[in-house]
């Protein structure tokens, strides 16, 4: 009696998962980014996941800057911070009252240039070199630290991909600035002093612990944790705390050429 083979059951075939969107990872870094790391992670390096936030950067942060620099109360207010400063030259005896009005005219004919054009050069500048060195750390942490080695590129990919923060960090830092009146206007502990002063310690130190600074910082903590496997909280202790001795240094730094200098 001839027999036939048993059909063999299909098997459940697990489904290919579906590559994010460029729009998709631009948006979902804020709402679900471990999803946008772990897109990234599983695909060929894509130049777009860097460059295309640095791009919008520039444009918003450009267009920010007309809007600031706009302002009369804005104007008035780096007219008064150049005044103050050659003030102070002259009470120090660095400058005579001649040397002094001198000073005042060239300010007053160069000074707002000298902003504008800060204006346009600074975000070029934060735009393109964020990705690069903020993956850098990335990069080093989990190769060397971590003992998870992964492609550099790839870690300028989540920092790239993580200043979608900076431009939300541009509009609120404009609109308080348009509000306040108060250039230095950031999200940040800042906002409690009334007369904010650059050369403080103390302000300098408050204005940097800003909500959106820190949300980066938790951002790239979760796609280090994505691409080593380690656990987040261990990221977040190598993140933080890189940046907490980067930015001491830079606020003693400082501190260190006011005293040198008389500032």
């Amino acid at each position: 009696m001839e027999t036939t083979a048993p059909i063999p059951e299909p098997q459940a075939t697990e489904p290919q998962r579906q590559q994010l969107s460029l729009a998709g990872r631009l948006l979902n870094v804020f709402a679900a980014p471990g999803e946008v790391f772990d897109d990234i992670k599983a695909a060929p390096h894509r130049v777009a996941n860097w460059l295309t936030p640095a791009l919008l950067l520039i444009v918003l942060s450009w267009i920010s800057g007309w809007l600031i620099f706009s302002q009369p109360s804005v104007q008035q207010q780096l007219s008064d911070i150049s005044n103050k400063a050659i003030d102070k030259q002259v009470e120090k005896g660095k400058l005579t009252s001649a040397q002094a009005d001198q000073a005042r005219t060239a300010a007053e004919k160069f000074g707002s240039i000298g902003y504008k054009v800060s204006a346009v050069v600074a975000p070029v500048f934060v735009a393109f070199m964020t990705p690069f060195w903020g993956g850098l750390i990335l990069w080093l942490v989990g190769s060397f630290a971590l003992k998870a080695p992964f492609p550099y590129m790839k870690a300028v990919e989540i920092a790239g991909l993580v200043n979608m923060i900076l431009l939300l960090d541009v509009i609120v830092r404009t609109s308080l600035v348009l509000i306040t009146g108060n250039i230095f206007s950031t999200l940040s502990l800042a906002l409690l002093v009334k007369d904010f002063d650059p050369q403080n310690t103390v302000h300098s130190l408050l204005s940097v612990v800003n909500v959106m600074t820190l949300w980066i910082l938790a951002l790239r903590s979760i796609g280090l944790a994505r691409f080593t496997g380690v656990s987040v909280a261990k990221s977040v202790v190598w993140i933080f705390g890189i940046w907490i001795v980067l930015t001491g240094i830079l606020i003693a730094f400082g501190a260190a050429m006011r005293a040198a200098f008389g500032g």
